[in-house]
């Protein structure tokens, strides 16, 4: 059978979109961008204690008491696991996205549901949007609009609206059609027939799938973490990549109380805006009333509802947390403001070193009076956001081997300001106890004893490419071991796992790194020389970014670290524990305090 290229064909068509329909692209990044400043302005802008009351009246108003209650308990909880900003965000996300996967699937729903034809086209496309996988929305979201939040939201919208579409069709078929028939006897328009008889009648099936369309998008929306989407996803991506059980659970409750709310709120507007819903609400209230219970079922009237809420959000503007632009809190010392508050975004990948060297260097810019952001991405997403000017520097850049398919690809987009580390070396390890497995050569005939597996790190890392493509079928090895992508983190939990229980294990490691000094490993030699000459760790950056900010520029292009102060860094971030890399940092710097003004030197006015 011959092959046939359906992947370049798509790829063709991708970069033909880039390059011809770059200003539409642009067009809707800076909608979406405006829409969710100004929705996560109004979710985030208030107290968390404030906008929980504001949550809960919403509840209180829609289900009753109870349901209130739990709100403001929920994210109360939320708040008391430092996740606050994190699940606005992600709420920011939802509504944005949401409500526009609802306007685009509401009228194709009522345009399929009143011609067949238009639902026989509209169908298939249905089919696909529903079974491609959501990571894949993710890939082609990326090449039109970069990393970070619209990404995000428009890989949410294609996947949350199918269900809208095919829920408000069904509705809408579902209506009886004799009362159809009925209303146009009596010489309906077909417009009037659909507002006055089949939207009413179908509204309970429709908000269902407004329902759906909610929750999916609230899925959707921690996925967008891997693409630097802000909020919750973020946390979860983070805690998966670091194996860091209590992060991830405290960010999986967060999702979950953030779920409920979403779902219960939805559900009760469904049974508000349905004329049988209110009914069947009336007759609840009535048998409660009669047994007594009815201050459990009690909600306020639409205004009394209402006014509350107005007046907590009057309280919030009262307090002065909307637009407060406080950017004099800073420890920006007098004589070493240079950035004068300019933003700088650097990428880091979930590697020691380049968590380490980003945020050093965050500390240092800080300090010097830029305000720095670090974001954490798989290195193909960090490149592809550094090409296309999303992230201004990567500070862990392996040349020239390890990185050099992404060099290949977007090197022309990219300023390689020198290498702040030299030697370094990529390898497969494994413990000392294993006997007889020395170099690459001596894995043959063994891979029963390590299970037919070699244990990687992160599926886009270049490590992890010339590992498949070069080192194990240079060796004779692709047949018998399979290299299981994970994360650095993973990696590491199935090495100290199995090296407690004196297991032989084979991983994906490089030198520097401190599992070399927490335990007693061989890195397995290559004599073939497949892995390529050393790399060396590199600054690069984008190169409007590196002509915009000559002074950053500059400062990276003379960086250096010695191993010792890298591993006494890492350590240092090790030590102060997880979601603490900052501290770690700090107390690494008040041990070294001449780094700071040899890394970032400025004239003391």
């Amino acid at each position: 059978m011959p092959r046939i290229h359906l992947g370049n064909w798509a790829e063709d068509v991708v970069n033909w979109l880039t390059d011809h329909l770059s200003w539409l692209f642009d067009a809707i990044s800076s909608v979406v961008n405006h829409l969710y400043d100004g929705v996560e302005w109004v979710l985030g802008g208030p107290p968390p204690l404030l906008m929980a009351g504001i949550l809960a009246v919403i509840a209180l108003w829609m289900r009753g008491l109870p349901a209130g209650v739990l709100a403001f308990l929920g994210f109360a909880l939320i708040d008391s696991i430092a996740q606050w900003d994190e699940a606005m965000q992600s709420l920011s996300l939802v509504v944005v996205s949401g409500v526009v996967a609802l306007l685009l699937a509401v009228p194709l729903g009522i345009w399929a549901a009143r011609s067949r034809g238009a639902s026989m086209v509209v169908r298939p496309v249905l089919d696909v949007m529903q079974t491609l996988p959501a990571f894949v929305y993710l890939i082609p979201a990326i090449i039109f609009f970069s990393l970070g939040t619209v990404p995000a939201v428009i890989a949410t919208i294609v996947f949350a609206m199918p269900v809208g579409v095919r829920m408000t069709e069904l509705g809408i078929r579902q209506v009886d059609a004799e009362l159809v028939e009925a209303a146009d006897a009596f010489g309906t328009s077909p417009g009037r027939t659909l507002l006055r008889v089949q939207l009413p009648l179908a509204l309970p099936t429709i908000m269902a799938g407004v329902n759906q369309v909610i929750m999916l998008a609230l899925s959707m929306v921690v996925i967008g973490g891997m693409v630097g989407a802000e909020g919750l996803g973020s946390t979860v991506f983070g805690a998966i990549s670091q194996v860091n059980i209590g992060l991830g659970f405290e960010g999986g409750v967060a999702v979950v109380i953030l779920a409920i709310y979403l779902d219960r709120i939805t559900g009760a507007l469904g049974d508000q805006v349905s004329p049988l819903g209110r009914r069947a609400l009336a007759l609840a209230r009535a048998k409660v009333s009669l047994h007594g219970f009815g201050v459990l079922r009690y909600r306020p009237r639409p205004a009394v509802g209402l006014s509350a809420v107005v007046v907590l959000a009057l309280i919030a503007c009262g307090t002065g947390v909307f637009g407060s632009d406080d950017d004099n809190g800073g420890t920006t010392q007098a004589g070493s403001n240079v950035g004068k508050g300019k933003a700088v975004t650097i990428g880091a990948f979930n590697w020691d070193e380049s968590i380490a060297s980003a945020n050093l260097w965050k500390q240092v810019l800080d300090s010097r009076g830029f305000k720095t952001k670090v974001s954490t991405y798989d290195p193909g997403a960090a490149f592809t956001g550094l090409a296309n000017g999303d992230l201004d520097y990567l500070t862990d850049a392996w040349l020239p081997t390890t990185h050099a398919s992404y060099l290949k690809q977007y090197g022309k987009d990219y300023a390689d300001l020198g290498k702040w580390y030299d030697k370094t070396t990529l390898e497969v390890s494994v413990p000392s106890y294993v006997k007889g497995v020395k170099t690459m050569a001596d894995l043959k005939g063994k891979g029963g004893q390590f299970g037919g597996k070699i244990i990687g790190i992160e599926p886009g890392a270049g490590e992890m490419k010339l590992l498949n493509s070069k080192v194990l079928p240079g060796y004779g090895l692709d047949k018998e071991y399979k290299v299981v992508a994970s994360s650095t983190s993973a990696m590491l939990a199935e090495l100290k796992r199995d090296y407690a229980a004196h297991k032989p294990v084979a991983v994906v490691l490089w030198s520097p790194h401190w599992a070399y000094s927490t335990y007693d490993l061989t890195k397995l030699a290559d004599p073939n020389g497949l892995w390529g000459a050393a790399d060396s760790i590199h600054n690069i950056a984008n190169k409007k970014s590196a002509a915009d900010d000559p002074q950053v520029t500059a400062w990276m292009k003379n960086f250096h670290l010695s191993e010792e102060q890298l591993s006494s860094l890492e350590a240092d971030i090790q030590a102060a524990g997880q979601g603490k890399t900052a501290d770690g940092v700090k107390k690494w710097l008040d041990k070294n305090p001449g780094v700071a003004d040899k890394m970032a030197p400025v004239t003391k006015s």
